[in-house]
C-alpha cells in the first residue's frame, strides 16, 4: 500500500503586502520512484497553484531546485521521496533573496560573487581570432574541469556558517571559482594578484573549516581539498608580505 506523505512547506510571498511567513501542509499519496520534485509539481497541480518554487531541468543540472530539507540542503529534483520519512519539512535556502514561498534569487549573488572574484581569465595577449586554442595537459584541463562542474544550485552557500553570519563573505562557491582560475595556465596572474582577492576575512581566511559545503555538494566538488590548497597558498603570501623584497 502507497505511503500518504505529509509536507510543511513554508509558505510567504514578499511582494504581497498580505503575506506573513507561515508553515502549510499538504498531503499526497507517494507513487512509483517519485522525486520531491514530481511531489512538488503535483502539489501545484492539484491542490494549491500559488506555490512558488524552481524548475529547469528535472535531472541535476541547472541547480534551480535547490531548498531545505528537513534541515540540510538538497535538490528536489535529487531527492527521492522513498529516501524521506513520510513527514516532511521545506524551507528555501538562506543567504539568498527570497522570491516567494521555496523560491530565492540565486543569479543575482552569483553574478556579484563573479564580479567580486573577477572570474575571467587574466591576460594581456592580443585576442587572435584566427589563432588555434592553447594547448594544455590532460592533467591540468580535468582539473580546470573539476572546478568548473558547479551548477550554482546555492547549497554549498546555504550550508557555510560563515556565509549565513556575513554577506559580505565570497562563501566556498566564490573560493572554487578562483581556484580554478588559478589553476589555468591561461591566467597571467600571480599569487600576489589573487591575494588581494581572497587574501583576507571575506575571502580564504574567514572559513571556519565546518565543510558542511563539501558535505552538502549535489556534484561532489573537492571543495575541502581545494579550501586546503587556497588556504596554504594565501598563508605563504601573507608571510611573504612580511619578508622586504620579497613577493609571491
Amino acid at each position: 500500500m502507497a505511503r500518504m506523505l505529509t509536507f510543511n512547506i513554508f509558505r510567504f510571498n514578499p511582494q504581497d503586502e498580505g503575506s506573513k511567513p507561515k508553515m502549510q501542509t499538504f498531503k499526497i499519496e507517494e507513487t512509483d520512484s517519485m522525486t520531491l520534485f514530481i511531489a512538488l509539481n503535483k502539489i501545484r497541480e492539484e491542490q494549491d497553484p500559488s506555490l512558488m518554487f524552481d524548475f529547469c531541468c528535472r535531472a541535476g543540472i541547472c541547480g534551480a531546485c535547490g531548498m531545505i530539507i528537513n534541515g540540510r540542503p538538497e535538490l528536489a529534483c535529487h531527492t527521492k521521496t522513498k529516501d524521506l520519512p513520510k513527514e516532511t519539512t521545506l524551507m528555501p535556502l538562506p543567504v539568498f533573496k527570497l522570491v516567494g514561498d521555496l523560491s530565492v534569487d540565486t543569479g543575482t549573488w552569483f553574478r556579484q560573487m563573479y564580479q567580486n572574484s573577477e572570474s575571467w581569465i587574466h591576460t594581456n595577449k592580443e585576442f587572435d581570432p584566427n589563432a588555434p586554442e592553447e594547448r594544455m595537459s590532460n592533467e591540468v584541463a580535468n582539473q580546470i574541469y573539476d572546478l568548473d562542474r558547479c551548477i550554482e544550485c546555492g547549497c554549498c552557500v546555504a550550508s557555510c556558517g560563515t556565509a549565513r553570519m556575513r554577506p559580505e563573505f565570497m562563501a566556498p562557491a566564490g573560493l572554487m571559482r578562483v581556484a580554478r582560475f588559478m589553476v589555468d595556465p591561461r591566467d597571467q596572474r600571480d599569487s600576489e594578484d589573487f591575494y588581494e582577492i581572497i587574501g583576507s576575512d571575506e575571502g580564504v581566511f574567514g572559513c571556519m573549516g565546518l565543510l558542511a559545503c563539501e558535505d552538502t555538494c549535489p556534484k561532489d566538488l573537492p571543495l575541502q581539498d581545494q579550501l586546503g590548497y587556497l588556504r596554504k597558498k594565501m598563508g605563504i603570501t601573507a608571510i611573504k608580505h612580511l619578508i622586504p623584497g620579497r613577493k609571491g
